[in-house]
């Protein structure tokens, strides 16, 4: 863990929950993307009591990790929130927002110093908290509603192979056959990725939003409207 005390600075954010709360009460791991085209300006904006946003930990450009709430208080970085049976993740979670401009700035690569800093501190965390691969999740994992963030080209399966995340068992060669084939009934899928932890909906627009997230994370190469056979499969997996 010798890299990420050398790459680690403090820039403390008056946002957080003044409560602390015990290490037993960290369950889940965040991870987010800053989604804004300065660097400097997300930190800013991190930091500004007026914001009413922080998180614990900023990964920027040059791979430097930069603690901006203490992990045993509550940042203010998963909003309105839910996974399984949870809901409000602020309260149990840690926070790790990464610099990277997201969808609406030109959405890039996370380049390879981010991603080193990004599987150090993951395993730092998950074993100083005990956190569970199942309970290491993405922004839109949480609130697929109304984010995307990290995205589909945050490293998920490289976590996997690191044993930090969750990652699917279907073959390369198995997801291109069942690619693009549509699934009949899509009844089935969608109660099988409510069981898996996404919110739970009825509505149709919202359920395309709710699937679309979950591509992101275990299907990038498609995001779609249209379920198919290798979402299913990939879901299938996973439970």
């Amino acid at each position: 863990m010798q890299k990420i005390v050398e790459k680690m600075s403090i820039n403390y954010s008056p946002n957080f929950n003044l409560m602390k709360r015990t290490s037993s009460k960290v369950k889940y791991l965040v991870f987010h993307y800053t989604g804004m085209k300065s660097e400097n300006g997300a930190l800013k904006r991190l930091t500004n009591t007026n914001s009413g946003v922080s998180c614990h930990y900023l990964i920027k450009n040059n791979g430097e990790i930069v603690n901006i709430v203490p992990d045993l208080y509550s940042a203010w970085h998963a909003g309105v929130s839910s996974w399984k049976k949870d809901i409000s993740l602020n309260s149990n979670s840690i926070g790790i927002e990464i610099s990277n401009p997201g969808h609406r700035h030109g959405y890039k690569n996370f380049n390879r110093k981010q991603i080193l800093s990004i599987i150090n501190l993951s395993k730092n965390l998950k074993n100083k908290y005990k956190i569970k691969k199942e309970n290491i999740l993405g922004h839109s994992d949480i609130a697929p509603l109304r984010k995307k963030d990290p995205g589909e080209k945050f490293p998920w399966k490289l976590l996997h192979k690191k044993k930090i995340s969750l990652w699917h068992k279907i073959s390369e060669k198995k997801c291109k056959k069942l690619r693009k084939i549509k699934l009949n009934n899509n009844k089935d899928f969608y109660k099988l990725l409510f069981k898996f932890g996404y919110k739970s909906s009825k509505k149709s627009n919202e359920k395309i939003k709710i699937y679309k997230s979950f591509q992101r994370r275990f299907r990038p190469q498609l995001i779609t409207s249209i379920v198919d056979k290798e979402s299913y499969a990939i879901l299938k997996s996973l439970i």
